[in-house]
């Protein structure tokens, strides 16, 4: 079993440097999972996310336009819920499986948490962006079997290329 996470410091920036990493795993390894992008509009606090999904290149906005004072999540579930059964159906032919974010949706049990331990129940690697906030919670959900990888691109790439082509063999 081959579970890894990451994390960067600042907003959006773990959802960055997983987009340069799949960037450069791209034609190396059959992906499949999230990445997501942040969108900052001018007349509104909160940004716009979208998810590309990886196994298909489709773009799904994950994010609800709520107004301009809006605060709080503005997670659309039922979209993201989308992205997950996408993913789910694109595990079966995958090397590695990567997760954007296990945000508060996966630390309550939902979102791509069951899609993470199917991958694992396959053999299929796994590569998760955690951020501070739900770090314990991942830590109870992974029981301690999951890595902890450097905010390094090179030794990420490297981890996920090892893990990604033992699968392929």
């Amino acid at each position: 079993m081959k579970l890894g996470y990451t994390g960067l410091p600042g907003r959006g920036a773990s959802d960055r440097f997983l987009a340069q990493v799949v960037d450069g795993l791209a034609g190396r390894l059959r992906l499949c999972g999230t990445v997501q992008t942040n969108t900052a509009r001018a007349d509104r606090r909160k940004c716009d996310m979208d998810l590309r999904l990886l196994s298909s290149g489709e773009v799904l906005r994950i994010s609800e336009d709520r107004g301009a004072i809006a605060r709080g999540c503005t997670l659309d579930t039922g979209v993201l819920a989308q992205a997950v059964v996408v993913t789910e159906a694109a595990l079966p032919g995958a090397d590695l499986l990567i997760v954007n974010k296990f945000g508060k949706t996966e630390a309550e049990g939902g979102g791509f948490a069951p899609v993470i331990g199917e991958a694992l129940c396959l053999d299929i690697p796994v590569l998760v962006g955690v951020n501070a906030l739900n770090l314990r919670a991942f830590e109870a959900f992974s029981d301690g079997l999951a890595e902890a990888l450097p905010a390094d691109l090179a030794e990420v790439r490297d981890w996920c290329l090892r893990a990604g082509l033992r699968h392929a063999a």
